[in-house]
């Protein structure tokens, strides 16, 4: 059967799928294999008519999916401009987590203070948070979340150059360890990078397929050069499961899975390398009490800034999410 009769024939079936039996799995072969099951369907995408088959089973089968060349330059641009203007304290932006990495003096923009390595929640910046509403975005987000969108979790990422104390890796982790709500399929991170992205400068290592496991327990890494805060890893995971390095040019967006587990290496560059994200949550989702599970121990954590930040006494671990989700598409319908 010729490549694309096969496809085709893809496309009908998958088409069929969500009320069908057959079960579609991707081989290593360039053609794929239908196989039948009474148990599986595609589980990890809605049929938006966006995805091509073969896009759809390449998500099925590793936890992400990379769409090259999504975000304009000229977004970027502006994006890297309101950065630096943040850098530079020229504009105070509510509820903003400025991060800085914990082994570096000077800043790019900033001199003599230690290098902004991060930008958290930059959802009262309209600049910035043109980013999670752009439509080119949205569409793909649909394919994962359906229609109903928030916004739940934004960062600027500017991996600095590492000072020789590796701090500037962040570890193998999964980020639904740090998200109280469900169902953990409805979630997905859209990751732009705003320069090309190299092993060189730190890019994304992922280990395809682990989206179908559980969440596992995190905890800093024992690491000689000292951690980030919040950069919690993966206590124990394969080390023989092989690793995908997703390099990247400007503009490229990877779509992840929350229990994909991933990280990045160290920035062996002189440069600081950028890149701007957003989780997004169906907000058909609903929150959940993580006490007595792994994630307590973020839990904690999260409290304790939000009491030194908002000089709170008593807050909700899942109510310091509820203040910073927004919708981008469709209706607020739970969370």
């Amino acid at each position: 059967m010729s490549m694309s009769r096969a496809a085709e024939r893809l496309r009908t079936v998958i088409h069929h799928l969500d009320g069908a039996t057959a079960s579609i799995r991707a081989s290593p072969t360039s053609a794929q294999t239908l196989t039948s099951s009474p148990h599986r369907k595609l589980r990890y995408s809605f049929d938006t008519g966006i995805l091509t088959p073969e896009q759809r089973l390449f998500y099925e089968e590793n936890g992400f999916l990379l769409i090259k060349n999504l975000v304009s330059e000229t977004d970027i641009d502006r994006f890297r401009k309101e950065f630096e203007r943040i850098c530079r304290q020229e504009v105070k932006v509510p509820g903003l987590i400025v991060m800085r990495d914990v082994a570096i003096a000077k800043s790019e923009f900033v001199p003599d203070q230690r290098a902004v390595s991060k930008l958290q929640d930059f959802q009262e910046d309209p600049e910035l948070f043109r980013y999670c509403a752009l439509p080119q975005i949205l569409k793909y987000v649909e394919c994962f979340t359906g229609p109903n969108i928030m916004a739940m979790h934004t960062m600027l990422i500017n991996k600095p150059p590492d000072a020789g104390k590796k701090t500037s890796r962040h570890p193998m982790h999964q980020d639904l360890h740090y998200f109280p709500f469900r169902p953990t399929d409805y979630i997905v991170c859209a990751w732009t990078a705003m320069e090309r992205v190299t092993r060189q400068n730190g890019c994304l290592v992922v280990l395809p397929g682990t989206h179908k496991g559980v969440l596992r327990e995190h905890d800093y890494p024992d690491w000689e050069g000292g951690v980030n805060k919040m950069y919690h890893g993966v206590r124990d995971y394969d080390p023989n499961h092989p690793r995908l390095y997703v390099e990247m040019d400007k503009g490229d967006t990877v779509f992840f899975h929350p229990l994909l587990i991933h990280g990045s290496g160290m920035n062996q560059t002189q440069g600081f390398r950028k890149a701007i994200s957003c989780h997004y949550a169906s907000s058909d989702c609903y929150y959940i009490d993580v006490r007595g599970t792994t994630q307590e121990n973020i839990e904690n954590e999260v409290k304790e800034l939000a009491q030194k930040k908002y000089g709170m006494d008593e807050v909700a671990f899942k109510d310091t999410w509820a203040f910073r989700g927004r919708l981008v598409q469709g209706e607020r319908t739970s969370l």
